[in-house]
């Protein structure tokens, strides 16, 4: 099917709708890279006026990434509800733009968004994103509650969750205990306590996930540990009987680029049932943690669509939400500088994509959180990084990722630091998870007013880090 509208006295045409999908996405060096950006900004106007008035039912039988090829795709559609989507079915994309931000502004907006996200696809979703402004994304957003637990419950309205990262360049356990600790002194690490280990073999692993196990059981944290490990390498561990809270594993929205990751959706279902036979958990059973982002297809070189034509990668992302949705995560980042401006070139691109990421999953009903970053060779800074989380924060994303001092020494970006969190906490008038404030207030490490002490070291964390340095 082709589509086309006029703009600046010339009319533009699009093939298919994957072609219109890149044509009508704001720019970002990533689809200029794919080949499937606009040519000029009167081209992207065109096709974004042209995708207002494309009917949602479209993207029920026009593929982006074909059904036949791609399980990805054939798992979105199986997954879709006519009885949800029947409240918007007979919009356009533009109007359903407009019924979006009518609805934010109701009382019940969120009962309403909640009750209609099986019926969207994310093809209708990152469609609509494309349309809309960062303010516009920002008001969606923060009407939509997506509520999910295992020792701690992510996402209730007034929170503000942190993964506490105490990443290590030799997996040093002494290294990794001193940054938990520093994290949980200024109230980080309600979402998950989660390493990227330098070393993915199963023995440094199991080191690691004792070392967490031991640190979170011995101060009796209400919170999750994680090693960012391979699916597989998890499946193996939990058979051997390691203390495995949540499963983790980095997914993108092709079947081709899974694959680029060792990952099929059936190792997924593998590991989702057996991170919920351990039944650790205590306030929910939510025990997935995914990552993704944009330009992870495109690294790959899984991006291609429908005749072989590039899909631009914000529509890409959108689709790996798709795919998370149907696991019932815990938790869900993108990690949305860190691939490097190849992909978002600079604070610009990469503040406009981590509102849509937050914004894509949130509508799809997903439990986002942003890992607010930049690589030391885009064009970003520090400055771009604080003005994201605090969009973020008005758009309600679940949770961010938290570094001593917003450098990450082993895998060599920047991020937030434990500080950032705490200001915009206080700014924003938001709390930890409410079974981790608790434990905050309990071994006194929160004032009369809720913030954190500047005090000694509490019993609880002195005992904590005695033993944790001393194995």
């Amino acid at each position: 099917m082709r589509y086309s509208a006029q703009a600046g006295g010339h009319r533009y045409s699009f093939d298919s709708l994957a072609v219109l999908m890149g044509a009508a996405t704001p720019a970002r060096s990533g689809d200029e890279l794919a080949g499937c950006a606009a040519g000029s900004a009167a081209e992207r106007a065109a096709a974004q006026r042209a995708l207002s008035e494309v009917p949602l039912t479209q993207f029920l039988t026009e593929d982006v990434i074909d059904r036949d090829t791609d399980d990805v795709t054939r798992l979105i559609l199986a997954g879709h509800d006519p009885q949800a989507f029947a409240p918007v079915s007979s919009m356009s994309v533009g109007q359903f733009r407009d019924w979006l931000l009518a609805v934010c502004a109701r009382p019940d907006a969120s009962q309403v968004l909640a009750a209609i996200k099986w019926g969207l696809t994310p093809e209708m979703v990152a469609a609509v994103s494309k349309l809309m402004t960062v303010g516009d994304m920002i008001a969606v957003s923060s009407a939509i509650t997506v509520v999910t637990g295992f020792r701690s419950t992510i996402g209730r309205p007034g929170t503000l969750a942190t993964r506490l990262q105490p990443n290590d360049p030799t997996d040093d356990p002494a290294g990794v205990a001193a940054v938990c600790i520093d994290g949980l002194l200024m109230g980080s690490g309600d979402a998950v306590v989660g390493v990227n280990p330098a070393s993915d073999s199963p023995r440094t692993v199991r080191r690691l996930l004792d070392l967490l196990d031991g640190i979170r059981s011995g101060a009796q944290i209400p919170t999750q540990t994680c090693v960012l490990t391979h699916v597989t390498t998890t499946i193996d561990l939990i058979e051997a009987g390691a203390p495995v809270d949540l499963v983790f594993q980095s997914i993108a929205g092709t079947q081709a680029a899974n694959e680029g990751f060792g990952v099929t959706i059936e190792m997924l279902r593998e590991a989702d049932q057996a991170a919920h036979e351990l039944a650790r958990g205590t306030v929910g059973d939510n025990v997935m943690y995914f990552e993704t982002g944009q330009g992870s297809a495109l690294s790959a070189d899984a991006h291609h669509g429908v005749g072989g034509v590039p899909v631009d990668q914000q529509t890409l992302e959108a689709r790996a939400y798709g795919l998370a949705r149907e696991f019932s995560p815990l938790l869900l980042n993108t990690v949305v500088g860190f691939i490097g401006p190849e992909y978002l070139y600079d604070g610009r691109q990469i503040i406009r994509a981590g509102i849509e990421d937050n914004f894509c999953g949130r509508l799809l009903g997903v439990p986002m959180g942003v890992d607010v970053c930049y690589t030391n060779h885009a064009e970003a800074d520090a400055d771009d990084m604080s003005t994201l989380l605090t969009l973020l924060v008005a758009a309600r994303t679940g949770y961010v990722i938290c570094v001593p001092g917003t450098d990450d020494i082993m895998l060599g970006y920047q991020s937030l630091s434990f500080h950032d969190v705490l200001t915009a906490r206080r700014v924003a008038g938001l709390r930890p998870a409410p079974e981790f404030d608790s434990w905050l207030d309990r071994v006194g490490l929160l004032d009369e007013s809720g913030r954190v002490r500047e005090t000694a070291l509490p019993a609880a964390i002195t005992a904590l880090a005695d033993r944790s340095l001393a194995a």
